[in-house]
């Protein structure tokens, strides 16, 4: 079946595209003696997952409890949680995940891991862990200089067992210009730096120091501070990394597929992709780089000006050979969030497509059993 055969609206996923991305991050990262472990809430798919480890990556970093469960059941058991866990029935179902492969814990505070320690000794198991670290996000992490006190009390718990620090420069997407990617990717290294400097000169264990953002994983990448790169949107990338010059237009393996349905005025069309499969996102902090809700891949002469749930506004403002009746493909703002939107996408190569992806750990899709 031809791409322009398809019902609409739909999500496409342009494989060969897809494949070079994960082929050109996997590169990158073997040429500088780094351990890709990618973050799967951009793509919370089985598949997608196991061509990144096809590919050389070493482990996954997951969102939820419901990635992991996923992903060592689809057989790939190294896996990084990067938030705090404190609910006592998602430990459990941790530490079951444990008895099956690698699962690497994060923390920046004591009383998390006190709630870990405890359930742990009972179960006679030692997890591992890092000490989350902020670089100028201020989500989660202590500060550089701050880390050594949460060591010295995270210390005390004698089923985890540190192994290093780790972090993510998130604050790369509030910027105003793709010129000060350059100055975010500084502050990452200089606090994982700063931080592993502290704790070493202290006698504590910093085997392996984390990190990872798309827009500034080119920048670190060949640094020696750096052992492990975790980046999530490479895989799709989205209108955010083309405003942050990160990737061209053909990177983005991501669409939603839509067709004009209505053209109100001269200067007015209206498609049948709305907020239902967009989202009104803007980038999980607000990227001021970001005017519209979405790109037309191939028509800068249109701009997606606003959004209903089932229909979308474009703005023509230039010269269009479109007509009622076409169909377009729409970049979505933030690929990681339009994703969530569906349980499918349709993977195509040139304008045939090929087979039917499974986003098969989005949000709440998994049923609990009560």
């Amino acid at each position: 079946m031809k791409i322009n055969e398809l019902s609409t609206p739909n999500f496409l996923l342009n494989l060969d595209a897809l494949e070079n991305n994960i082929k050109n991050v996997q590169n990158l990262c073997n040429d500088n003696g780094k351990e890709l472990w990618p973050m799967t809430k951009t793509h919370k798919s089985t598949k997608i997952a196991q061509i990144q480890m096809k590919y050389g990556a070493k482990g996954l970093l997951v969102g939820t409890v419901d990635e992991a469960e996923e992903f060592i059941k689809a057989g790939i058991n190294s896996i990084t949680f990067p938030y705090p866990v404190a609910n006592p029935v998602d430990i459990k179902r941790i530490i079951h995940l444990a008895k099956e492969g690698r699962i690497i814990l994060s923390f920046d505070n004591a009383d998390s891991a006190k709630i870990w320690n405890d359930i742990l000794s009972q179960a006679d198991i030692t997890l591992e862990y890092f000490i989350l670290i902020n670089s100028g996000l201020n989500r989660l992490g202590v500060l550089p200089g701050n880390c050594l006190e949460l060591a010295k009390d995270l210390s005390d718990f004698k089923n985890l067992k540190l192994i290093g620090i780790s972090t993510h420069p998130g604050h790369v997407y509030g910027i105003t210009s793709s010129s000060e990617v350059p100055e975010i990717s500084r502050q990452e290294v200089e606090a994982m730096s700063t931080a592993k400097n502290l704790l070493v000169k202290n006698g504590f264990n910093v085997e392996v120091v984390a990190s990872g953002s798309t827009p500034t994983f080119f920048d670190v990448v060949d640094n020696d501070i750096l052992d492990v790169l975790r980046p999530g949107n490479y895989v799709f990338y989205d209108n955010i990394q083309l405003s942050l010059d990160v990737c061209k237009e053909d990177d983005c393996s991501l669409t939603a597929l839509g067709t004009i349905i209505s053209r109100p005025s001269k200067n007015l069309f209206i498609v049948d992709v709305g907020s239902k499969c967009l989202g009104l996102d803007k980038g999980a902090h607000g990227s001021a780089l970001i005017t519209g809700f979405g790109k037309v891949k191939g028509h800068s002469e249109l701009d997606i000006i606003g959004l209903s749930e089932e229909v979308g506004k474009i703005e023509i403002v230039g010269e269009t050979d479109l007509k009622i009746g076409d169909k377009i493909e729409i970049i979505p703002n933030h690929s990681c969030s339009c994703l969530n939107m569906t349980s499918y996408v349709i993977g195509y190569r040139g304008d045939e497509t090929v087979e039917v992806l499974d986003i098969d750990v989005r949000g709440n899709s998994k049923k609990p059993i009560i």
